[in-house]
Order: C-alpha cells, then sequence, then structure tokens
C-alpha cells in the first residue's frame, strides 16, 4: 500500500517531484576530491548503526584487451589477499572476520567494486582494511594459482549451462574485433597462464586514486569520513591518466544484419535481438529516452505486451538498453515455441514499427513509467549499501552529475524524443538476431541463419511503374526512291 501512494503521489507531483528528488540527492550526497585526485562521497543514513564502505575503479572489461580477457575479473579475486599491511596467508580474510565485516566484490564491463559492511564504531579500522588491499597488494604466487582455478570453476560452471555458449557467440557477433573489452568472464587460456607480473601491470595502470572513488555510507558523520579518507587515503600515489596511457579503442558499428542459431537441449525457444544503444557520453540524452522507451514497452497492460505476450504469441518479451560508455548494448529477448517461432518474430517487427506511429504513447502511461522510476530510485536509497552501488555504477560510467539529474531527465522525455530514438537505434538498424531451440526444432523449422538476418528487413517496395516509352521518331520521308 505504501509502495502505491508513493506512485499515486508521483504521478500527481511530475516534474516537480523530479526537481524535488534532486534536491534531496544533493544533500544526501557529500562530495570532496582528495589532492591525489581521489573522489570521496559521504551518504549519511542513521537508520542503523551499519556502514557500508566501496571502493570503486574504472576498470573491468572494457580495458581488456584479448591478452588480458579475464584478467580484470580474476584480480578482483586476488584483491583480499596479501598486501603489506597483512602479508600472510588468508590474514586479510581473518581481519574481515574480527571486524564483523561482510564483504564481496564484482567485475563488470566498466567498473571493479569492492565493499565491506562493517558496525559504525568499525569504519576507520574498515577504511583501513580497503585501503591496504587497494594500494600495497604482493600477488603472491601460491595464492594467485588457487584464485585461478577459483576462477576457472566459475568459467566451467557457467559453460555447463545452455545460455553460456549462446551469449558468447552473440557477444562476438555484436562487438566484433573489440569483443574481449565486453566480455567479463574472459578466455579460459588467458586466465589459466597469467602471472602476477599481469596482476602488477593492472595495478599499475588502473588502480590509481585519480581513477577510484570511495563510498561511505549509513550512519557516519560526512566531516568526519573526509578527514579519515585524508588520514589513510591520502598517502596513495597519484599516477598518469590510464585512459590517455592506454586509450580506449571505439566500439566498432555493424555494417549489416546478422543471424545466429545456436542448438541444445532445450525445451523453448529462445530468441535475442541486440543493437548497438548509445553511448553515455557521446548522446547522453538518449540514454534517458532509452530507459524511458523500454519501461513503457514492459509495462503490463501496454499495447507492446498486449499484442506480443497476452495473445499467447510470446511467453514473454523483455526490452533492455544497458547503460555504458563504451556502446551500451539494446536487447529484445523472450522465448516462445517453435511451432510459433517465425510468426512470433514477424510480430514483434510489426509492433516494433508501429512505436513510430502518431499516439503509439500515451501522455498517461508515460508519466506512469517516470513515476514508477522515481519510486524505484528513492526505494533504492533506503538501503545503504544499495544506493552506495549505484553511485559507484554511476560514477564509473558517466559521473555522478548523470545520477543527481537521471530523474529529472527521464520526467522530460516526451513521445517525439522516443520516437527518434526508435529510429535511430533500433528500425532498420543493423543489428543481430540470435535462437537458441533444440536441434530436433530447427530441423523441423528449417531455420537458418541467413533468415534471421532478414528479419525486419524493410518490405520489399513494387518498383514504381515505367512510363510507356516514347514512340520512335521516323527519319523525315525524302523524295526519291532509297
Amino acid at each position: 500500500m505504501r509502495r502505491t501512494l508513493r506512485l499515486v503521489t508521483a504521478l500527481a507531483l511530475l516534474p516537480a517531484a523530479a526537481a524535488a528528488q534532486r534536491a534531496e540527492l544533493e544533500k544526501v550526497i557529500r562530495r570532496t576530491v582528495l589532492p591525489n585526485g581521489l573522489e570521496v562521497v559521504a551518504v549519511e543514513n542513521q537508520g542503523v548503526p551499519l556502514v557500508t564502505l566501496e571502493l570503486v575503479v574504472r576498470n573491468g572489461a572494457f580495458t581488456q584487451t584479448p591478452e588480458f580477457a579475464g584478467l580484470a575479473h580474476l584480480y578482483e579475486h586476488m584483491f583480499f589477499k596479501a598486501n603489506d599491511r597483512y602479508p600472510e596467508h588468508d590474514e586479510a580474510i581473518s581481519r574481515a572476520s574480527q571486524m564483523g565485516a561482510v564483504f564481496n566484490a564484482s567485475t563488470r564491463e566498466e567498473l571493479v567494486n569492492y565493499y565491506l559492511t562493517v558496525s559504525a564504531d568499525s569504519v576507520a579500522a574498515g577504511m583501513e582494511f580497503l585501503a591496504a588491499a587497494a594500494i600495497t597488494p604482493r600477488f603472491l604466487s601460491d595464492e594467485l594459482a588457487r584464485e585461478r582455478e577459483v576462477v576457472l570453476g566459475e568459467y566451467d560452471q557457467q559453460e555447463s549451462t545452455p545460455f553460456f555458449q549462446f551469449d558468447q557467440e552473440m557477444g562476438k557477433r555484436l562487438w566484433t574485433t573489440q569483443f574481449s573489452r565486453k566480455n567479463t568472464i574472459g578466455d579460459r587460456e588467458v586466465i589459466r597462464t597469467t602471472t602476477p607480473a599481469k596482476m602488477r601491470a593492472i595495478k599499475d595502470l588502473y588502480y590509481l586514486p585519480n581513477n577510484a572513488l570511495l563510498i561511505v555510507a549509513g550512519d557516519v558523520d560526512p566531516t568526519a569520513i573526509f578527514a579519515l579518507a585524508t588520514r589513510i587515503f591520502g598517502g596513495w600515489k597519484r599516477g598518469p591518466d590510464p585512459f590517455v596511457a592506454a586509450p580506449i579503442p571505439p566500439i566498432p558499428p555493424l555494417t549489416g544484419n546478422t543471424g545466429y542459431v545456436h542448438e541444445a537441449v532445450v525445451n523453448a525457444v529462445t530468441v535475442q535481438i541486440q543493437w548497438h544503444g548509445p553511448s553515455v557520453r557521446k548522446d547522453e540524452q538518449a540514454t534517458f529516452v532509452a530507459d524511458v522507451f523500454s519501461d513503457l514497452l514492459n509495462a503490463p497492460g501496454s499495447r507492446f505486451q498486449k499484442k506480443l505476450v497476452d495473445s499467447g504469441l510470446w511467453e514473454g518479451v523483455i526490452v533492455n538498453y544497458y547503460t555504458l560508455n563504451n556502446v551500451g548494448p539494446i536487447t529484445i529477448s523472450g522465448q516462445t515455441s517453435p511451432d510459433r517461432l517465425r510468426e512470433a518474430l514477424k510480430a514483434l517487427d510489426v509492433e516494433l514499427r508501429a512505436v513510430l506511429t502518431p499516439g503509439y504513447f500515451g501522455v498517461e502511461e508515460m508519466n506512469a513509467a517516470k513515476a514508477q522510476r522515481a519510486v524505484s530510485s528513492a526505494f533504492e536509497r533506503e538501503k545503504a549499501s544499495a544506493f552506495s552501488h549505484t553511485i559507484g555504477f554511476w560514477w564509473s560510467v558517466s559521473g555522478l552529475e548523470y545520477y543527481l539529474k537521471y530523474v529529472d531527465e527521464m520526467a522530460r522525455q516526451q513521445p517525439a524524443q522516443l520516437q527518434e530514438y526508435a529510429r535511430k537505434y533500433i528500425i532498420d538498424r543493423p543489428r543481430v538476431v540470435g535462437v537458441l531451440l533444440a536441434p530436433q526444432a530447427r530441423a523441423q523449422l528449417k531455420l537458418t541463419e541467413d533468415e534471421l538476418a532478414r528479419w525486419g528487413a524493410p518490405a520489399a517496395r513494387p518498383a514504381p511503374a515505367r512510363p510507356a516509352p516514347a514512340p520512335a521518331r521516323r527519319p523525315p520521308v525524302r523524295g526519291g526512291i532509297r
């Protein structure tokens, strides 16, 4: 009931509610930058006497050449290992247990984040723990050998599912020569043969204060946090801008449509269609539009869902844009049955083209989608750890200013912007169409990759009628016999 009331309130107050959210965020999120370039964010939430400390580094898959594919993730596994402060095996883990810390880490396309939650009276100890891991890792050979096996075990686990190879092959077709910069799990052989020297190369290039963000969220005093961060992290030596030293090459645009069929022992047919979406720093405005567009098509009761899912053609269809700086993908995924596959694909194409018709997006449903985003954002801030992860993600792909204005920008979007986004990035744009199905289903359908590549191609228009040829001119009649 509480969520419903908030949604109704947000509907009534848009866009004023969006402006209010921004003002609230600017009060809650306190920021400073240390002389060495480390950005520090303090978020005060005195609901419970707990604090989440999170260190975010602009690293991840997008920094990986093929020779380093998967090593951002392996580095993440080495982070809580031996360092100058805790030099013995598992000493860092023991220290975390003594603090009563709950800690973890994750690697994504454009960031790696490390976080721990401690009691409010252990903030200084938690910050020292993070600093030691970030600044003075030792990369002991035996620890690296052990973590290689752990990561390869994760690789094996993912590879055992029918969707892993499908996703990998789709990624290779979508990102072509830059697939390593989107492939978080990486390459098995690269992981198996990596060395401490490669770990040190990653540290020296990317693990710098001027390429990192420290977030402290929970029962804290921002002024005290800034002073503590200065004392503990102030000695971390600044380095050259890693993206000047090792520029990230652009993702090459798709030059045509590609089809892919993957056979596996599955019951349903899984369809995945992907496009290159906007880059947040090259077409920022389109990223806000993309989220509104996805929310509207995914909303239960939307025309899109009625035509495709409620009709029984699809068991489910989801539209998604993943915000990234280094080109975010647009994905439409869904499941259907073999006997309905072709009809379902045709209906999807028809409905996507229909979004360009006047009146497809109603004002009321647009306001509802915007309000739902505003409510979700507000709920997210109620838990310090979740809020910390959100701040870290947006800082890494764009910057905190993007996050601060997010709800406000969402509220500004109108149907014309949604249709322009569809024209620019989806309708008749190069794409990869993939289908995962059982071998017998493919044989029965005689499904080919060429057929999938032709999906969604503009209908052939009849050639314009040619005008009747003018009558041939005869030479003038001249006197005499010729």
